[in-house]
């Protein structure tokens, strides 16, 4: 049973304080810990590769551990170029492998849907004038009257007077009209 807005806990200003508190701290919490990150970075590298102290050594010893650094370079670099030929290869086969699985399963296509239209649905959708023309192409079409092919010739009028003298010649008018 609903009685109103309910009316919240905390007032908007305390709601604010509070969260201005808790934004500070936040802050302060992520600058403390990349502090602790970079100690710790810096303690493992100590352990690793103690630093070098290379006041009390001669030239001659001083090239010797030119020469054992870059000999551990090369090493580091080696493993660094078969790590990365491994993984460019897995990706490889990730990606055959994947491929594979698509063609095994197959697109699914999604199942349409029949939409009914009616003829004034199939015309509404060629509101563009370049559509209606294509739509109504014989509209643009000439007409042409075919004319009779049985049209006579017409030589000296003479002979045509002749020819029409008596029932005959009549009866061939009376003929060609209709």
């Amino acid at each position: 049973m609903s009685e109103g807005p309910r009316k919240p806990k905390y007032s908007a200003t305390r709601r604010l304080h509070l969260k201005t508190i808790l934004l500070r701290k936040a802050a302060s919490m992520l600058v403390a810990e990349k502090e602790q990150r970079k100690h710790e970075k810096e303690r493992v590298l100590n352990e690793c590769y103690p630093p070098l102290k290379l006041s009390s050594l001669s030239a001659q010893e001083l090239q010797d551990l030119c020469k054992d650094l870059h000999s551990k370079i090369d090493v580091v670099d080696e493993a660094r170029y078969d790590m990365e030929v491994k993984v460019v290869r897995n990706e490889k086969e990730i990606e055959a492998l994947s491929h594979k699985i698509i063609e095994l399963k197959g697109v699914k296509r999604p199942s349409l849907k029949r939409v009914k239209k009616t003829a004034d649905d199939r015309l509404g959708a060629y509101t563009d004038s370049a559509k209606l023309k294509k739509a109504d192409f014989k509209a643009n079409l000439k007409t042409v009257k075919k004319e009779d092919d049985k049209r006579e010739e017409v030589t000296d009028w003479r002979k045509n007077v002749e020819a029409m003298s008596g029932m005959e010649g009549r009866k061939k008018l009376f003929n060609s009209g209709q």
